[in-house]
């Protein structure tokens, strides 16, 4: 266990008792004029935990971290903390390609008292088996928090294969998995041979069911920045073994699934929350909005789901 200074920041004794099982939103990082709007990001925080969420996590690629600079991501993670004053555990974004990089990253969040971390796989660089391991587990002791690891090989290139996270489950620190692979077997061998106490969380809204059905915990969510109430009361139904309505409420929402996936995460996400008024849907290089067409069918759905200027009304 890391020594009384690292705790976190979350109401609890024991800090591997924060839970990270639920819905979680991968939080949109606003922006106004190519600059972080703080007033907006403060506003999402509060409003996604009106709604129920299970906890928030700031800079992950929903949150377009590629392009935020140091000084910015550490701003990003240290007004998330401040917002969520204790309501939910903050799991903060802090993966990089250069395991130098993540300890600084995840010290920081440390130092400001995030619940947890998220570590994606080291990307471009396509790490071994046991390079992956090496850093992984590096990163954990620095920054003395509970890590989710973070495996999407589609934008990783590298995938952390079932038995490397095996032997990451067996640390202490290591506590679970956002799986984003898209591979249910894979998903399901990781769940037996790390075994139940190791939470294996779904990357994608639309696997979310299916992965719950085979001992899944929650999912960290894109969907969950524009509908977080539909995804919570998916959950709540889940855990009041509520199939109808859990079946009921997943298949209601899976057209809004595919539709944030028509472009690039976060592109079509944040052109929806433009127009709920509650930010400008900006996105940063190479980024960039979305087509004539993605639009158009954007704008219906969100007349659908009475999401325009739904801002403005909350």
């Amino acid at each position: 266990m890391p020594a009384s200074d690292t705790k976190v920041g979350f109401d609890c004794e024991d800090m591997m008792t924060v839970s990270f099982r639920g819905v979680i939103p991968a939080l949109v990082t606003p922006f106004r004029d190519e600059k972080i709007d703080r007033e907006a990001l403060v506003r999402h925080v509060n409003w996604v935990i009106a709604e129920g969420v299970n906890a928030v996590l700031p800079c992950g690629t929903t949150g377009e971290s590629p392009t935020l600079s140091h000084e910015e991501h550490n701003l990003v993670v240290s007004l998330t903390v401040e917002a969520a004053a204790g309501r939910v555990p903050v799991l903060a974004g802090a993966g990089s390609n250069s395991t130098s990089e993540a300890v600084h990253m995840a010290k920081h969040a440390a130092s400001v008292k995030a619940d947890g971390l998220l570590l994606v796989s080291p990307y471009y660089n396509k790490p071994t088996q046991e390079g992956l391991y090496r850093h992984f587990i590096t990163v954990a002791e620095a920054a003395g928090l509970p890590v989710i690891l973070y495996n999407i090989p589609s934008r990783c290139g590298v995938n952390i294969l079932p038995p490397t996270m095996a032997r990451l489950a067996a640390h202490p620190l290591i506590v679970g998995v956002k799986e984003a692979t898209g591979e249910l077997n894979q998903m399901i061998r990781t769940i037996e041979l790390c075994g139940p106490d190791f939470l294996v969380t779904s990357g994608d809204d639309g696997l979310t069911l299916p992965l719950l059905a085979v001992g899944g915990g929650g999912v960290i969510s894109v969907a969950a920045n524009i509908i977080p109430g539909p995804l919570v009361q998916m959950w709540r139904a889940w855990e009041a073994k509520d199939l109808a309505a859990t079946k009921r409420l997943f298949y209601q929402m899976l057209p809004f699934f595919r539709a944030l996936f028509f472009e690039t995460n976060p592109i079509p996400l944040k052109f929806l929350l433009g127009l709920t008024g509650r930010m400008t849907g900006e996105v940063r290089l190479p980024m960039c909005p979305p087509s004539d067409s993605v639009q158009k069918e954007l704008a219906g759905l969100a007349d659908q789901w009475g999401l325009t200027n739904a801002g403005s009304k909350s």
